[in-house]
């Protein structure tokens, strides 16, 4: 693809196709053109061909081109680099750019966003860079900031809006829609108007589109909705998620500890806490920890290095059970070609049940109420699993070998490793999660190494046992 595909003036942008592929993932033709125009110094080329863009196009565009690019980029491109270009960009990157720009430049970029994300981008400052952004911040702007790094970190006083509209039920709709009309300072997206007692107690909701389908002169009360789901301001965002999805909400009310309206959190805030909580299940359970593809390379290093050592106890553990056989495997070498067989199966099998039990705890799908007939399923799920697999190979290894005892032996240890994984898969997850640990982090370690060594005990065990010899 030419670069004149490109040449296309702010007015008139060029077709969505020649920048964003069928996924909506910009094309390298594109990154390069702009990063050609950058290097050329043509600060105005690049930035006829970004201002078309989307704020989350622009953001995955410094997250495309290399880290030592990125400052060159944002200087070029100017004022095209705003609020909602930053609040749209990975963690990383984002620190990475703001670490090369002023107090007063990461202050502007704050007033401009909303004060979720405002907050986001300010929370992992270091305390004396966030202090200088906040002295430059307008008043009213470095308070509601302030109060939201005051919350707990990853809960809804973090993730809240304090800008919403709140009036009270006495109000008529005329006197609601002249008060919106009136107000310049009003937020000018909200979807739900919320509706306070004197004390400003949150006491129903109604949504914009019965107010504006309702006669002026009715009483907001008679149109409200009371029932209402509120969201306390230290709950954990995992668990605000949970109930925006539970009650198909589309906005909500955080209340204080008082029980007074403080913000709102909207479907859009919850959407990436949904994608940053699965993220963070799926990096855990593989023990990458948080990783991301634009961490720092020792930062990342040091986070999986961790994880390998522990495994590297569990294997060398795993190790000891198959060195306890080394005299029947020396009369059997076929011992020492199958016993890998049972392990793997058992570990397949067990990380199977341990990704269905961490994602039912993680979305309250498992509970008190019903783990023990969870853990019977999983337990008669195994059992079938084993027989069935326990036979294939069972019948695959005395045809191989010519050997009904060894075929036999195979056969028993896969349905034993089979129930020992379904088992470990469901128990320790639900353990770990009774003693508040996060079973995302510590269940694969546990379930792998019981698999692996009950593998190699259980066959090797049952070799010797039946007197298995070559």
């Amino acid at each position: 693809m030419s670069e004149s595909e490109f040449e296309a003036p702010a007015a008139a942008p060029a077709p969505h196709d020649t920048r964003l592929d069928e996924d909506d993932r910009l094309k390298p033709e594109f990154v390069r053109a702009v990063m050609e125009r950058v290097e050329a110094g043509d600060a105005a080329g690049a930035r006829t061909l970004v201002e078309p863009l989307h704020p989350a196009d622009v953001a995955d565009l410094f997250e495309a081109v290399d880290p030592d690019e990125r400052h060159a980029l944002a200087m070029a491109i100017g004022d095209i680099l705003d609020g909602d270009v930053i609040a749209e960009m990975n963690d990383h990157v984002r620190e990475d750019l703001i670490d090369d720009l002023d107090p007063r430049q990461v202050a502007d970029f704050a007033e401009e966003m909303e004060t979720d994300d405002a907050v986001a981008m300010l929370e992992d400052m270091e305390e004396d860079e966030q202090r200088a952004v906040l002295r430059e911040l307008d008043p009213d702007d470095r308070a509601a900031i302030e109060e939201g790094l005051s919350f707990p970190e990853d809960s809804a006083g973090r993730l809240m809006q304090r800008d919403l509209i709140a009036v009270p039920e006495h109000w008529t709709v005329g006197q609601v829609i002249d008060y919106l009309r009136a107000g310049d300072d009003l937020t000018t997206e909200f979807w739900e108007i919320f509706v306070v007692d004197p004390q400003h107690h949150p006491i129903g909701t109604c949504m914009l589109s019965w107010v504006l389908r309702a006669r002026r002169d009715t009483q907001v009360a008679d149109i409200m909705k009371r029932e209402q789901t509120l969201i306390p301001v230290d709950m954990d965002q995992e668990e605000v998620a949970l109930r925006f999805q539970k009650y198909a909400l589309i906005s909500a009310a955080v209340v204080d500890p008082a029980g007074r309206l403080v913000g709102m959190i909207t479907v859009d805030d919850v959407v990436h806490i949904i994608q940053e909580e699965a993220s963070e299940d799926i990096l855990r359970l593989s023990g990458a920890g948080e990783d991301d593809i634009n961490e720092p390379l020792w930062a990342t290093v040091r986070r999986r290095l961790t994880w390998l050592v522990v495994n590297l106890g569990t294997a060398i553990l795993a190790a000891s059970v198959v060195g306890l056989f080394q005299g029947e495997i020396s009369r059997l070498v076929a011992l020492a070609v199958l016993m890998p067989i049972v392990a793997g199966m058992g570990g397949n099998a067990g990380t199977q049940t341990m990704a269905v039990t961490v994602r039912a705890l993680a979305t309250n799908q498992l509970t008190s109420s019903n783990t023990r007939r969870m853990i019977f399923r999983e337990l008669r799920i195994a059992i079938s699993n084993g027989v069935a697999l326990g036979c294939l190979i069972g019948v695959g290894v005395w045809i191989t070998f010519g050997r009904e005892d060894l075929g036999l032996v195979i056969a028993l240890a896969m349905l034993i490793n089979n129930l020992v994984a379904g088992l470990s898969g469901i128990l320790i997850p639900v353990a770990l999660d009774k003693a508040r640990v996060d079973p995302a982090v510590s269940s694969a370690v546990f379930v792998t190494m019981m698999t692996d060594v009950m593998g190699f005990f259980s066959f090797l065990g049952l070799a010797t046992l039946w007197g298995l010899k070559g």
